[in-house]
C-alpha cells in the first residue's frame, strides 16, 4: 500500500513511501496518476480542488486551497492555508463515549503516607529561585556519593530554572503553583526545597502553599542563613536519604496511575499512528480507572469541538470553551497570530496547516468523555481524561503536566528529541524509519501500525511496557540520557 486515505471523506490522501512523478496509485476504485514527486507523511490529491475549496483530512476540514489543485498533485504549504480566523461561538453537542471496562492489573510502585502512589524513589533537589541552581546542582552531585549499594533510590536530582524572583501576577503564581506540584509529586521519596532568602518566592509562602506537608519527606535550606549552605545541606540530605530509603516497591492497582500525553517534531505519520495508539493506551487505562493528562491548548485549535463535545457535563464544556478562549485571549493581547503553526519541522514532515496538526494532536485523547479541565499545574483530582491548561512548548508542557502529578510522560514525535520532564518520557516514534535511527532516543515504535501490526496488539505491548516502566524494571531513555527538563510558563514581564 503506498497511500492511506484516513476518512472516506478525505479529498486527499497520506504517501506511506516516496511517490515520483508518472506513477500511478490506487485509492479505492480511482486510479490516480502522481504528476510530482512527493515526499512519505505528505498529502496527495485525489480529486480536483478548487480555489477556495475545502480540504479534507481525518473526515474534517483542514483548510482552504490557495489555488486550483489537481488529482495527483502534492497538497501543502504552496496551495493550501487556514481556514481559521479568530474567536469562535460554540455550541454543546454532547457525546457520551461508551463506558469501556478492562481487567484490573498491577504494577510495583511505591506507595507514600499521604496515600499517593510513585513510579520512582527519587530524592529532589527544588530551588525555589534561579539563583541558586548551581547550589542546587552542586548538593546533588555531593549527596550522590551518600548512596549505598542497598538503596532504594533510584537517584538523585535537581531541578533549576530561571525564575522565582522579580515575577509579578500571574507569572509569579505560576512559579509558585509548578514547584509546588513539584515538591508534592510522589515519584520523589524525599525533596530538598533550596531558597536564597530574599526571593519572592520565600520557603514561608510556598509551606502555606503546600499546607500539610510531611515535614519527614521535605526539608527546606535557607542559604542565606547559613555559615555554609553545602554543610548544612547534606546535613539534610543524609536525614532526606534515610527517609527515602524506607519505601519498597509493593503491589498496587495500574487505575493509581496517571500518565500524561504529549506531541512534538510531529510529521505526517504522528495523527495515523502515533497519536492513535497514545488514544488506544488511554482508553484503555481509562477503562482500569487510571487519568490521562492531555495538554498544549494552542494545537487543540481548529480540533477543539471533537474535546468539547465530548466533555461529560455542561460545566465542563463551559470549562473548555473559557480555556480555549483564553488562550486565544493570551496570543490577542501579545499581538500575536492565533494560528501561526504548525512549525518548519512539521511542515517538512507533512503537516501543512493547524487544523492539519490539531486534527492528529487530539488522537492522542482516545475516545472517553473529558472529566475535568485544569489549570496550570493544578492537581488532577478525577480519573478519567483531564484536559491541562498549557502550552504547546515540549519542555513547558511537560513539566507542567509532571507538577500536575503524571508519573510518567507519553510523548509521540515524527523527528525525534532527546529531552525528558522530571517523569520518566517514553517517546513513541510514528515512523519505523526514526526509531531504527535514534534508538538512544526513542523507546517505542508506532510505525510498526503502517505495516501489518494492528493497534489492538500494538496497544497491549505499549500498556505492557509502561507497566514494565512504571514498577522499575526498565528505564526510559530520557532517564538513561540523563535528560530531565523543568521550565516553567512565563506570560509577563520580568522586573
Amino acid at each position: 500500500m503506498k497511500t492511506l486515505k484516513i476518512n472516506p471523506s478525505d479529498n486527499v490522501v497520506v504517501a506511506l513511501s516516496e511517490l515520483k512523478a508518472g506513477e500511478s496509485v490506487t485509492v479505492g476504485d480511482l486510479t490516480i496518476t502522481v504528476t510530482e514527486n512527493i515526499a512519505p507523511g505528505h498529502k496527495l490529491a485525489i480529486k480536483n480542488i478548487g480555489a477556495g475549496e475545502a480540504v479534507t483530512k481525518y473526515g474534517h476540514k483542514i483548510g482552504n486551497a490557495t489555488a486550483d489543485i489537481s488529482a495527483g498533485q502534492t497538497v501543502h504549504t504552496h496551495n493550501l492555508k487556514t481556514a481559521l480566523d479568530g474567536l469562535l461561538e460554540y455550541t454543546y453537542n454532547p457525546k457520551k463515549a461508551e463506558k469501556k471496562s478492562a481487567t484490573p492489573t498491577t504494577f510495583k510502585g511505591f506507595k507514600r503516607k499521604d496515600g499517593k502512589v510513585g513510579i520512582r524513589n527519587e530524592v529532589w533537589i527544588i530551588p525555589t529561585v534561579g539563583c541558586i541552581n548551581s547550589t542546587a546542582l552542586q548538593l546533588e552531585k555531593d549527596a550522590s556519593k551518600l548512596l549505598g549499594a542497598d538503596s532504594t533510590i533510584d537517584g538523585i536530582y535537581s531541578f533549576g530554572h530561571p525564575y522565582g524572583c522579580s515575577q509579578l501576577g500571574d507569572d509569579h503564581e505560576n512559579t509558585r503553583r509548578a514547584i509546588a506540584g513539584l515538591i508534592s509529586h510522589p515519584n520523589a521519596g524525599a525533596v530538598l526545597v533550596v531558597g536564597l532568602g530574599c526571593e519572592n518566592n520565600d520557603a514561608e509562602s510556598l509551606k502555606k502553599l503546600l499546607g500539610d506537608y510531611d515535614t519527614d519527606r521535605v526539608k527546606f535550606l535557607i542559604c542565606q542563613e547559613c555559615k555554609n549552605e553545602f554543610e548544612d545541606g547534606l546535613v539534610l540530605m543524609r536525614e532526606l536519604i534515610d527517609h527515602a530509603n524506607g519505601f519498597e516497591r509493593e503491589d498496587v492497582p495500574m487505575s493509581e496511575l496517571i500518565v500524561g500525553l504529549k506531541c512534538g517534531g510531529s510529521d505526517g505519520f504522528s495523527g495515523i499512528t502515533a497519536n492513535p495508539l497514545a488514544g488506544a493506551f488511554a482508553d484503555r487505562l481509562i477503562a482500569e480507572g487510571g487519568a490521562i493528562i492531555l495538554t498544549e491548548v494552542p494545537e487543540m485549535f481548529g480540533a477543539e469541538t471533537i474535546l468539547m463535545d465530548r466533555c461529560q457535563t455542561s460545566e465542563i464544556f463551559e470549562n473548555t470553551v473559557k480555556m480555549i478562549n483564553d488562550f486565544k485571549n493570551y496570543y490577542i493581547k501579545n499581538g500575536q497570530n492565533i494560528y501561526e503553526n504548525p512549525s518548519p519541522g512539521n511542515k517538512a514532515g507533512g503537516i501543512t496547516t493547524l487544523e492539519d496538526k490539531s486534527l492528529g494532536c487530539v488522537q492522542k485523547g482516545g475516545s472517553t468523555n473529558v472529566v475535568d479541565v485544569l489549570g496550570y499545574c493544578e492537581p488532577v483530582k478525577t480519573r478519567g481524561l483531564n484536559l491541562l491548561t498549557g502550552p504547546g512548548n515540549d519542555l513547558v508542557s511537560v513539566s507542567a503536566m509532571t507538577a500536575s502529578g503524571a508519573h510518567l510522560i507519553l510523548f509521540t514525535t515524527g523527528l525525534g528529541t532527546p529531552f525528558g520532564a522530571p517523569a520518566p518520557t517514553v517517546k513513541i516514534s510514528s515512523n519505523t524509519a526514526l526509531y531504527d535511527k535514534k534508538k538512544r532516543w526513542i523507546d517505542f515504535d508506532a510505525g510498526r501500525l503502517l505495516k501489518d501490526t494492528k493497534m489492538e496488539t500494538l496497544r497491549d505491548e505499549l500498556y505492557e511496557y509502561v507497566r514494565s516502566l512504571a514498577s522499575g524494571e526498565i528505564k526510559a531513555k530520557n532517564e538513561i540520557l540523563g535528560a530531565r527538563e523543568f521550565t516553567i510558563f512565563k506570560t509577563g514581564i520580568t522586573l
